[in-house]
């Protein structure tokens, strides 16, 4: 009789140091993303505030003051401790915020304020599917799917633009001070809702400001913001900038943050060019990266730049049929658009509490 036997299992190969690295690395990622995701949460419901006014705490305690429900706190808080962000003494049962931490974690850490940043990772989640959906199809999603990403970019403006706009970004501008304390006209394009305007027009009552966004909600709540502070010297408008017609009418005029995610980028510079007077100014703050590739390996927020351009900046673009620029346009490619716009002089500065970005001054 024939006996049949099954063949010999291969034998099971162990991982090699290589293998093993980068199935730690993967282990990071997972646990970060989450953290990120509970970092945001923390921030939204003021957590991570509230914690910091007080000493080592309970978790009925510290959701007590939160005015919050106990049990979700005491998860946010196994979380945040698990993470290294929170500090547990297991025999007294109380959690601990260390200074060091609330420096980068609270809103009195502006403009050092991290967990602003990682809104980010909930709200590009939660637009996964129409990605997918535009992986498959092309196209985009336009502002309207991100119901989160307007507020949280506001939040941005307060850190990176608001709390230094008069000590360091004005500056940048030789005079600029000066002259908006004359009086003079301004523009800006993108302006979102509204927080660097409605501060300049706050403190320069002689100079005109105007403000333009395609989006009509943010529109809506810079309106709102500049009635609260009773400001007559700022209007805001709904306008696509790709269609601004003005010319020769500004004598500044600044970007915050906008231009990569235009649909015509190009169109827009030039707009831009066409519309300030001769001696005028852009102001420009866009992403502080490289046009290649290969230069932003090392940038300490590459992955999180790209991962943005690919759920919000790269999408809403070609959902308008755009260019489609990206994040991480790039220094290069910046400066070679400016200057293909008239633009002849163009300077380009890193300012100490903006790692993000580059502040592009550009006049004829």
């Amino acid at each position: 009789m024939t006996v049949i036997t099954a063949p010999e299992a291969p034998a099971r190969q162990e991982p090699g140091e290589l293998e093993q690295a980068f199935a730690g690395r993967m282990l990071q990622i997972l646990n970060d993303g989450a953290l990120a995701i509970t970092i945001s949460l923390g921030h939204r419901i003021g957590l991570f505030d509230v914690m910091d006014r007080m000493s080592p705490s309970s978790s009925a305690a510290i959701a007590k003051r939160a005015g919050l429900n106990e049990r979700y706190v005491r998860e946010w808080l196994g979380a945040m401790v698990v993470g290294g962000l929170i500090d547990y003494d297991p025999a007294r049962a109380e959690y601990d915020l260390p200074p060091a931490h609330a420096a980068f974690l609270t809103r009195n850490a502006y403009p050092n304020n991290l967990a602003v940043v990682a809104q980010f990772i909930p709200v590009m989640g939660d637009v996964e599917d129409g990605i997918v959906e535009s992986f498959r199809n092309g196209g985009g999603l336009g502002y309207e799917c991100f119901p989160r990403f307007h507020d949280v970019m506001a939040e941005m403006s307060r850190q990176t633009v608001v709390s230094g706009l008069f000590d360091a970004i004005l500056p940048l501008v030789p005079g600029l001070a000066g002259r908006l304390e004359a009086g003079i006209d301004v523009l800006d394009v993108g302006c979102g809702q509204g927080k660097a305007l409605n501060a300049l027009a706050s403190a320069f009552p002689n100079s005109r400001f105007r403000g333009i966004d395609l989006c009509r909600e943010t529109v809506e709540t810079a309106r709102a913001a500049s009635r609260e502070l009773r400001l007559s010297n700022l209007h805001f408008e709904q306008q696509d900038a790709a269609a601004m017609r003005a010319s020769g009418a500004y004598d500044l005029i600044t970007c915050f943050d906008s231009v990569h995610d235009q649909a015509q980028p190009a169109v827009v510079l030039g707009n831009i060019r066409r519309a300030l007077r001769p001696a005028g100014t852009l102001l420009m703050q866009d992403i502080a990266a490289s046009s290649q590739l290969e230069n932003n390996i090392e940038h300490p927020l590459g992955p999180l730049l790209y991962t943005i351009s690919l759920t919000h900046c790269t999408t809403v673009s070609l959902a308008q049929d755009g260019a489609g620029l990206g994040t991480c346009w790039g220094r290069e490619a910046a400066e070679g658009m400016l200057r293909e716009a008239g633009f002849q002089n163009v300077d380009v500065h890193e300012l100490p509490h903006d790692m993000m970005n580059y502040f592009y001054v550009a006049t004829a």
